[in-house]
């Protein structure tokens, strides 16, 4: 009996391994966020943090599947087993990382920008649009400007284009097609804001392996200068590098 018994643990304890090893990591993205992540003409997540991702899963030998999630509520939703990461263009904050974890940072510091239908515009003074829930909100909220928040970053944009904001204050990153893109519709106007400490995955905190599973891989791409390549193709040679 007590060899039944002990063969009988021995074989919980191999599935038990095997179903942790098998378990599909569901990644979270907003879909939105181009060049960082968008929704392709099939149907499908696209974009730098779809290819990284992908990598990423990859080399750290794991099954991931990507899931689509509002910007408002992706944190929450990770926090609620809605999915296991968040690849979503998400810089690290003290204020974000009091609720969740993140990975070292797999996109350097990057400027923060405005964007307005003409020069001239009051920044201190004016009415400038955010994505809700970013860092470039809090931003607008403690300079003196008035903060008009909107659920996704194209309504952003849009409201510069119908009037209802001065200018839109989000990634420079992410501005920089549609600036090119608006033929001269739209232009950078004031400085560049260094805002954050980089884009990290966002991961619960209680899961520790994983995030040094990715952390792992995530120095691999850094050292071996793929990570590098990833960002000079998503986002020009200009970009910051590691």
């Amino acid at each position: 009996m007590k060899s039944i018994l002990v063969a009988a643990a021995a074989l919980t304890l191999s599935v038990g391994i095997a179903s942790a090893q098998d378990k599909t990591i569901r990644m979270g993205t907003e879909g939105a966020y181009p060049p960082y992540n968008f929704i392709n003409d099939a149907g499908e997540v696209d974009g730098f943090e779809r290819e990284l991702g992908d990598e990423l899963c990859l080399r750290a030998e794991l099954t991931c599947e990507w899931v689509k999630n509002d910007w408002d509520s992706i944190i929450p939703n990770l926090v609620s087993s809605n999915y296991d990461t968040i690849m979503a263009g998400m810089s690290i904050t003290d204020e974000r990382d009091q609720v969740i974890d993140f990975t070292q940072n797999y996109f350097p510091p990057t400027a923060s920008a405005f964007v307005a239908a003409a020069d001239g515009v009051d920044l201190a003074g004016g009415v400038i649009a955010a994505q809700t829930a970013t860092i470039q909100a809090g931003y607008v909220a403690e300079s003196g400007a008035t903060l008009v928040e909107f659920a996704t970053p194209e309504e952003t944009i849009a409201a510069v284009r119908n009037g209802e904001a001065d200018a839109v204050f989000a990634d420079k990153d992410y501005l920089v097609p549609i600036v090119e893109a608006s033929g001269g519709e739209l232009m950078f106007v004031g400085d560049d804001v260094p805002l954050g400490g980089g884009i990290g995955m966002g991961l619960r905190e209680s899961d520790t392996e994983l995030k040094e599973k990715f952390d792992a891989v995530i120095t691999e791409m850094k050292a071996d200068g793929s990570l590098n390549a990833m960002l000079v193709k998503w986002f020009g040679p200009e970009t910051a590098q590691y």
